[in-house]
């Protein structure tokens, strides 16, 4: 199964049989409180706000909200970052979103040693897009996280992702490691990498999934091309998931895709015990309630 839009995907989480509880770090953000008040009149996730309870209730008061919301009182930001883990080791939330908090904060928390929520995994970026020229979701990774990844961090990037697409009911998802060219060159440290993990993928190291690579980006979307240069593969205009070589290239391809091809973008951080949404405000609307759904439907 391949999920072709985002429609799909909504539908499968409204589908489940019990709503996803979202804990919302340091909730006093407006724009992050409206996008899961938003996600729950949607069926789409059941939320636990956690920060100062006055502000909290006041933006409720604000945004027109009746109901009586679970609030856990912690003015202090990244105190609510450590509650908020706290709250999904207990299984009282399901998965992390950020407010009005750095990044790092949050983070800092989900990586404690202790009381955290590692589990000895590199965390990633998971970017998946809708594309109107594209025949299904697009998979971007890693735009978001890791600066230079390693061909060791490159392999868990594409184990994450793969992961994840199997939570979404995916069964041998298709990735792309990207390079400009499809042969390898010494002068090109990315189409080794690629190679290398195209070969790890045949003997068994990466499972799950078909790697191809090194492969070019108008090879891996686009079947007419693949066919003018004679490139036979399996995963040649029909990819599942982009492996970027750096966080700009990752960075370049979401936003061109968004705001050039009218594309449509869910986020999240994956690699953790369970998912974290890490939107900024600059962040649509839609962005946000599409990374809720998104969180719901893997954790």
């Amino acid at each position: 199964m391949v999920l072709k839009n985002f429609d799909e995907m909504v539908e499968k989480v409204r589908g489940l049989s019990t709503k996803r509880k979202v804990a919302l770090v340091a909730a006093e953000d407006k724009h992050a409180l409206e996008a899961v008040l938003h996600a729950e009149k949607e069926g789409i996730v059941e939320p636990v706000l956690v920060g100062d309870e006055v502000k909290i209730k006041e933006l409720l008061k604000e945004l027109n909200a009746t109901k009586e919301y679970e609030i856990y009182n912690e003015p202090d930001a990244n105190m609510a970052a450590y509650k908020a883990v706290e709250l999904v080791r207990d299984n009282k939330a399901d998965f992390l979103m950020k407010g009005k908090i750095e990044t790092a904060g949050i983070l800092k928390a989900v990586v404690d040693k202790e009381k955290g929520l590692g589990q000895g995994r590199l965390m990633s970026h998971f970017a998946i897009i809708e594309v109107p020229t594209y025949h299904k979701l697009l998979v971007a990774t890693d735009g978001g996280m890791v600066m230079y990844p390693s061909l060791d961090q490159k392999k868990e990037i594409i184990n994450n992702a793969v992961d994840t697409l199997l939570r979404l009911g995916y069964e041998r998802p298709k990735v792309g490691v990207l390079a400009a060219i499809e042969k390898v060159n010494p002068k090109m440290p990315e189409t080794i990498d690629a190679d290398k993990l195209k070969e790890m993928n045949l003997n068994g190291e990466i499972k799950n999934c078909i790697v191809e690579g090194p492969i070019s980006y108008d090879l891996a979307m686009y079947k007419e091309a693949a066919k003018l240069k004679g490139y036979e593969s399996e995963v040649a205009g029909d990819v599942d998931v982009l492996v970027v070589p750096d966080i700009t290239t990752g960075n370049v391809l979401g936003k061109s895709l968004i705001y050039s091809a009218k594309g449509k973008m869910a986020g999240i951080i994956i690699g953790a015990k369970v998912p974290i949404i890490l939107t900024s405000r600059g962040s649509s609307a839609e962005e946000k309630f599409l990374s809720l759904a998104l969180a719901a439907a893997t954790s």
